[in-house]
């Protein structure tokens, strides 16, 4: 059974399995608001589905997500805030992490099944799933920085997925991993052909044989353990405001338009 949760996001249900499909091709499924507010329902939804075992997130057309969208925003970008305005990138910033925690919190497995690019916050995405399949023509990675941005909402969900080493390689570099890269430094689980149906449903009848109160109860003693996931929130949503209204990210994003190097890129005899 489909249901539309928006023209953007599809839910699909067959038998336990929930497919939540991100469906914007137009931008690699971007995360517009109406994006975040759909995945923001279902997890909410699905927190409460006894029924539910397992939540499979994709992407349509080829792609997983291409990162954030700006949306409205894209006027806002170098231009700073003026005195006593409340800033709209605050609550649009914050509201992605909110998204990122509750996925984290879901009862059920949640497998990220990646094709194509995951990008930025679609990185972030799968770092909040309990198992990720890649196919061999994905890419990962997280060019915030060379875009002159803060990762900031999907930083310590980097972190805690890659540990501090790989987390600080990857943010601060902006790298991008292909697929078996991904599952080197243990951010994919598995890569497998993008049209094989057959090991995708492998690993779908694998996943079954947990017990869904016992996956559940896992979930929740291995958050104990290792502590949840620092909650940022707030300074990170000032972080990347501050950060999409400063000059150096209106030098990056243009730049990034034009398919040209940003301007920190270059030595001063490039510049000269």
């Amino acid at each position: 059974m489909s249901t539309p949760a928006s023209n953007t996001l599809l839910i699909m249900r067959q038998g336990a399995v929930e497919t939540w499909t991100l469906n914007d091709p137009a931008t690699r499924n971007a995360l517009s608001d109406a994006i975040v507010d759909g995945l923001l329902s279902a997890c909410a939804r699905a927190a409460q589905d006894t029924s539910l075992r397992i939540v499979v997130l994709t992407g349509a057309g080829g792609a997983f997500c291409a990162g954030g969208s700006l949306g409205g925003f894209a006027n806002l970008i170098g231009q700073p805030l003026q005195d006593g305005q409340n800033d709209p990138l605050l609550a649009m910033n914050r509201g992605f992490g909110d998204l990122l925690h509750a996925l984290c919190a879901l009862p059920q497995l949640l497998v990220c099944r990646v094709d194509g690019a995951a990008m930025g916050g679609g990185f972030g995405l799968v770092c909040c799933a309990d198992h990720v399949v890649a196919t061999a023509r994905s890419v990962l990675g997280t060019p915030e920085v060379t875009l002159g941005l803060p990762p900031a909402q999907i930083a310590p969900f980097v972190w805690q997925r890659l540990g501090e080493s790989a987390a600080r390689q990857c943010l601060l570099q902006g790298l991008s991993y292909t697929a078996s890269q991904a599952q080197h430094v243990g951010l994919v689980n598995e890569v497998i052909d993008a049209d094989s149906d057959a090991t995708w449903q492998v690993t779908l009848t694998r996943l079954m044989r947990a017990a869904p109160g016992a996956v559940a109860s896992t979930k929740q003693l291995l958050r104990s353990v290792r502590g949840p996931v620092p909650d940022m929130r707030d300074a990170a949503a000032q972080a990347f405001a501050s950060g999409l209204r400063s000059a150096e990210a209106a030098q990056g994003l243009a730049a990034f338009a034009r398919k040209q190097p940003a301007p920190w890129t270059l030595s001063d005899k490039d510049k000269a």
